[in-house]
């Protein structure tokens, strides 16, 4: 599933209109109906409904929703928000068949107010994606009065003051309890400051040319493309088959973190995994994880320091989980960066001081999995331009550094080298507890090493990560006590579902 920016979806419309010769009419038309059809899902069959009706694209949507509706026998009051003479091109075309089909539409916004109150939903097809800046009148008094009711609330497209795109202006805008998004879903559906104004979301067809369309380089990962590119295992294989790897990390104040991640990629199928850590820390780790073996750190007050032990002959390495931040454990990273020549994962507290230079330099694939605050020191931005650009931001340090970047969050945006991306919407907040991230680690290191794709690995990982974490809170669990260690013996059953 595409997701676009406001731009690359006029591309779209035009390379639909002028290149296969399906005409804006005929796509408003499709669209509408489309969309009408998908809100039925939350419509009651005595429902009073309001659809507030604008100029452009999303006006016209919105008459015939509101004609599909009617036909469908739907008790339904159409408001034209704006003048008469604003509503142009293929919008007025479907306003004149709306009125042709003996349906009126009201154009008194003072009389507004009542109808609203008395509606069970309301319908917002004002705005679309060519919103940009704070809402001008009559908008924003409508939204204000909209939101104010008990309504359901269900937008076109996106919600009526909400930017199609990253952006730092104010937002005040229709708050829906579900939008029906058409064609694909867009930038801003997935940024923590414009989500929640989305509600639940949806995506309907409206017959572009799939075939012609420019891609655009972004998608969702979903659980069906998990289906289609997981590794399965040969009958034929062996524990060398399924990757051999290490996990460098712990210290002797923070043992678990290590513990959770080697268990984890341990659930995740990986063949063989070493624990590179202190001495001080392998009795506490022992005990959790019997099927790793151990390879010892130089301690420096119970915290690794000092060179890395060989690491020809693995497959991959994760680095950082509870390693600490003294000054030796830079040291330790300097060395594990020049001597590992297959994939890199950091975390944690292995991004705290990242010699970036070095990274650039690798000729391996390395992989940073910073949340936005982690991101932000890396970056040099603020956590606050990471929340409201994740995606350029993301795809200007991977290509500068050259590294595979996730960008934990509630939609993890994955970013490869050559700039595509992939966003996970999986899980919940169950996941936001201390070790989540340890846990998702190991399972991205299990994947790295049994696939011929990095960016398959990665967004499989996080899709398996968060769905564990929904199978786990819909059954077993609450998202209140659900802890990272229930998250890894919950694995085993997200597994057989994707293999199935």
């Amino acid at each position: 599933m595409d997701i676009v920016t406001a731009q690359e979806m006029y591309e779209w419309d035009r390379v639909a209109i002028q290149q296969a010769g399906i005409t804006g009419k005929m796509l408003m038309e499709s669209a509408g109906r489309a969309v009408a059809e998908d809100m039925l899902h939350h419509i009651g069959q005595n429902d009073r409904i309001v659809v507030l009706i604008g100029a452009g694209n999303n006006g016209g949507d919105g008459f015939v929703i509101a004609r599909t509706l009617l036909n469908r026998g739907c008790d339904v009051e159409a408001w034209q928000v704006v003048p008469d003479d604003k509503v142009k091109g293929d919008a007025e075309a479907h306003r004149s068949l709306y009125l042709s089909s003996g349906y009126t539409y009201r154009t008194n916004l003072d009389e507004l107010e009542p109808s609203l109150k008395k509606a069970d939903v309301i319908i917002d097809a004002m705005l679309g994606i060519g919103v940009k800046g704070t809402l001008r009148e009559p908008f924003a008094t409508i939204v204000r009065q909209a939101n104010d009711q008990r309504a359901r609330r269900l937008a076109v497209d996106l919600p009526t003051g909400v930017p199609a795109d990253e952006s730092d202006e104010q937002i005040e805008a229709f708050r829906a309890d579900a939008t029906t998004i058409i064609a694909a879903p867009k930038v801003s559906a997935f940024l923590q400051r414009t989500r929640p104004f989305y509600g639940s979301w949806s995506v309907v067809e409206i017959g572009l040319p799939v075939t012609m369309l420019p891609p655009p380089d972004r998608e969702v990962w979903t659980k069906e493309k998990v289906k289609e590119t997981l590794q399965t295992r040969d009958n034929d294989s062996h524990k060398g088959s399924h990757g051999k790897g290490v996990i460098m990390g712990g210290s002797k104040l923070m043992p678990g973190s290590i513990a959770m991640t080697s268990r984890a990629a341990l659930r995740s199928g990986a063949g063989l995994m070493t624990i590179a850590t202190v001495d001080e820390a392998i009795p506490s780790i022992a005990p959790f994880i019997q099927e790793a073996t151990f390879a010892s750190l130089e301690s420096h007050h119970g915290f690794a320091s000092g060179q890395a032990p060989d690491l020809s002959g693995f497959d991959g390495l994760a680095f950082g989980m509870g390693i600490g931040r003294e000054p030796g454990t830079n040291e330790l990273l300097q060395d594990v960066l020049r001597k590992m020549e297959a994939p890199l994962l950091i975390d944690a507290d292995g991004l705290y001081e990242l010699p970036l230079d070095t990274v650039r330099a690798r000729e391996h694939p390395t992989i940073l999995t910073p949340h936005p605050g982690e991101f932000a020191r890396l970056a040099d931005v603020q956590v606050s331009d990471v929340l409201t650009h994740p995606f350029s931001l993301s795809r200007k340090f991977a290509s500068e550094y050259g590294v595979y970047l996730v960008l934990k969050g509630p939609s993890t945006t994955i970013t490869s080298p050559e700039g595509r991306q992939r966003v996970d919407v999986s899980g919940n907040a169950g996941l936001a507890k201390g070790g989540s991230g340890d846990v998702l680690s190991g399972i991205l290191l299990a994947m790295i090493m049994q696939s011929g794709s990095i960016m398959d690995a990665l967004a499989n990982g996080c899709v398996i990560h968060g769905s564990t974490a929904e199978h786990l809170t819909e059954s077993v669990h609450s998202r209140t006590d659900l802890l990272a260690t229930d998250v890894i013996e919950g694995l085993p059953a997200t597994f057989r579902t994707f293999s199935c």
